[in-house]
């Protein structure tokens, strides 16, 4: 076998490793091959407003740089009207990315819109970026979203940064990928029109697998209503 055979193989068998890893609140962050689908299940409490809300996201590669995002919330308690939110839709095409031995380094431009699923409420346009760059046992995704109402819905705009470490295994096999913890540390923001931008914290932690993920984490207002949240959520890689 050649010698550049060898090297794109080890370089592969890198990349693997971040397979399934990104922040827990930046879904968008999330690498896919083509052809390759995520389900991810995530129940989130907030305990100050005593509300539980579950949301079904999908993920679809469409081509190495072309990926589709795909969410719906469903609020679970308290029960009555309007427990189904609006269906979000999202493109990202990854326009730059640098791959070597010690990870990856990517770009990608966002695009989409909100489609309500109750005829009284209006949509929205959405645009946005995302990059990430992973080295050895870290790992840092950026994301920000503007979400553009359409008649009367209001404007909203996010931003998560993440930071990612791998608590073990220190070194994964030379080839393959086996199961590994990490802890998720993120600073976010959430704007809605004619309020305030709302900081968040959020402390996680991630046991990741080569086909699936079991993630837990603990939300924090920094201003704002000052609510605290927790979310568990799990992904099926397909």
């Amino acid at each position: 076998m050649s010698k550049s055979r060898l090297l794109s193989i080890a370089v592969l068998s890198a990349l693997s490793l971040d397979v399934a890893a990104m922040g827990i609140r930046s879904f968008v962050a999330l690498p896919l091959e083509k052809g390759g689908t995520v389900l991810r299940l995530l129940a989130e409490r907030n305990t100050d407003q005593d509300v539980t809300t579950l949301n079904t996201n999908v993920a679809y590669g469409i081509s190495h740089s072309q990926a589709l995002f795909f969410g719906l919330p469903y609020r679970l308690s308290p029960a009555g009207r309007d427990q189904s939110g609006d269906l979000n839709v999202l493109y990202r095409h990854t326009s730059w990315q640098l791959d070597d031995m010690q990870g990856t380094s990517r770009l990608a431009f966002l695009g989409g819109g909100v489609v309500p699923t109750d005829s009284a409420r209006d949509g929205a346009l959405q645009v946005g970026a995302v990059a990430t760059f992973f080295r050895k046992r870290h790992e840092l995704d950026f994301d920000v979203l503007w979400q553009q109402g359409l008649a009367n819905r209001l404007n909203q705009a996010r931003y998560d940064i993440a930071w990612q470490y791998r608590l073990d295994p220190a070194r994964h096999p030379d080839w393959g990928i086996g199961s590994e913890w990490d802890i998720d540390l993120e600073l976010g923001g959430r704007w809605r029109e004619s309020g305030v931008l709302v900081h968040q914290v959020t402390l996680g932690l991630q046991s990741i697998h080569e086909r699936w993920v079991i993630e837990a984490a603990l939300i924090q207002d920094l201003n704002g209503t000052d609510d605290t949240r927790f979310l568990l959520s799990t992904r099926l890689h397909f």
